[in-house]
């Protein structure tokens, strides 16, 4: 009988580290969360071990280890503290862990996730930037290393779900669904004065900050076909974006025998977690059933609106460059959000900031970790001395 997967945790104090606890709490004779991973959230972090008593807690500011290790010793916990990136992949790799759920947002997630990814463990991969900036490199690692890794956005697991096991031919294409954000429908025009607090209003998920105003840009579309390409080894032209306002189908998969498969579900990022936890059995997740006829019965499809967002198109542009091209697009996407959140910038100069500095930096050939770090540090100081002017 299998014994209780013990699982990490990597974002556990944000929104997919929330719906990750849940479904683990309702399994726990299958699994147990024995490592918790957070940025700076030292309070939210020792509450999380006082309800579910992992092994270990590891912040990535090393400046609140001692708040992290006094706070669990006052908790009258025994769960070990740590701190650091280094750390943060070391338990990755160790056997403090067989799963790990790669939920940290933006490129600080990308050590640890290639951790997981080199020690062979079951990989929930929620980090986007690990496939948008390394993604030849981590996918050769998790074959390398003979292990699983599945996708736990909505639309990826959707494909997973879809697609027979190992590499299946006659695949004609793939159609990842868009919500269309907050602002669909709207024109260039009517962006012009978006406020941060209506961008990261999203109609049907609750995310964080940063990846809310990327659904508001289709910015998060466009990385999710960079992802696509690589977990799926898809050319960039068969792969097409459609804009679903219900967010009930997650994605479809064509072949070339004029087939289509699609899945379907509320959106609720429980189904992906019990999808990547159990697959490929099927636990209870908490999620109800899809009742059509009471989500209105109807399901809906457009083209996106390249013209109002074009981050969707200069994601595309990026991922036919190749090279570091698509590390490139991430940071100066990333600059240019932390700008907007801040009132620093307007919205519609999120997009324009990313082409000005694509056009400025001419892509080399993505050889190394290193040289995608080299290449991402170029385009922040590119990114950020653009802002600078703005401002």
């Amino acid at each position: 009988m299998e014994g209780v997967r013990r699982i990490a945790i990597f974002g556990a104090t944000g929104s997919i580290g929330a719906s990750a606890l849940d479904v683990i709490a309702r399994h726990p004779e299958k699994y147990r969360a024995t490592v918790l991973a957070a940025g700076h959230r030292v309070d939210a972090l020792i509450d999380l071990c006082r309800v579910h008593r992992p092994d270990h807690a590891v912040i990535a500011d090393e400046a609140a280890f001692a708040a992290l290790r006094d706070g669990l010793r006052d908790a009258g916990l025994s769960t070990q503290a740590h701190a650091g990136l280094a750390a943060m992949d070391a338990l990755a790799a160790s056997d403090a862990c067989d799963t790990v759920i790669a939920a940290i947002v933006g490129a600080t997630g990308l050590s640890s996730t290639l951790a997981a990814a080199r020690a062979g463990k079951r990989l929930l991969l929620a980090n986007k930037e690990s496939l948008v900036l390394a993604g030849e490199l981590l996918m050769a690692e998790v074959a390398a290393a003979g292990g699983t890794l599945v996708p736990i956005d909505s639309e990826h697991n959707a494909i997973f779900q879809c697609l027979p096991p190992g590499r299946p031919d006659g695949i004609a294409r793939i159609i990842l669904t868009a919500s269309g954000g907050p602002f669909r429908g709207r024109s260039r025009a009517e962006l012009a004065d978006v406020t941060p607090a209506q961008a990261i209003a999203h109609p049907k998920w609750s995310m964080g900050p940063k990846i809310s105003v990327d659904s508001a840009t289709l910015m998060n579309k466009g990385l999710e076909v960079i992802e696509a390409h690589h977990l799926f080894g898809m050319p960039g032209e068969r792969i097409e974006v459609l804009v679903h306002p219900q967010s009930l189908v997650h994605s479809f998969v064509e072949f070339v025998d004029g087939s289509t498969l699609a899945q379907l579900g509320l959106p609720d990022m429980r189904t992906t977690l019990a999808v990547g936890l159990a697959w490929p059995r099927r636990v209870a997740s908490g999620v109800a059933g899809l009742d059509l006829i009471g989500q209105g019965g109807r399901l809906d499809f457009e083209p996106p609106d390249l013209d109002a967002f074009p981050s969707l198109r200069l994601a595309y542009e990026a991922l036919h460059a190749g090279g570091t091209a698509p590390a490139m697009l991430n940071a100066l996407n990333e600059e240019a959000v932390s700008a907007f959140l801040q009132g620093r910038i307007a919205f519609l100069d999120i997009p324009a900031l990313v082409e000005d500095g694509l056009a400025a930096l001419p892509p080399t050939r993505a050889e190394s970790l290193e040289v995608l770090h080299a290449a991402d540090q170029a385009a922040r100081r590119h990114g950020q001395a653009a802002i600078s002017r703005l401002t």
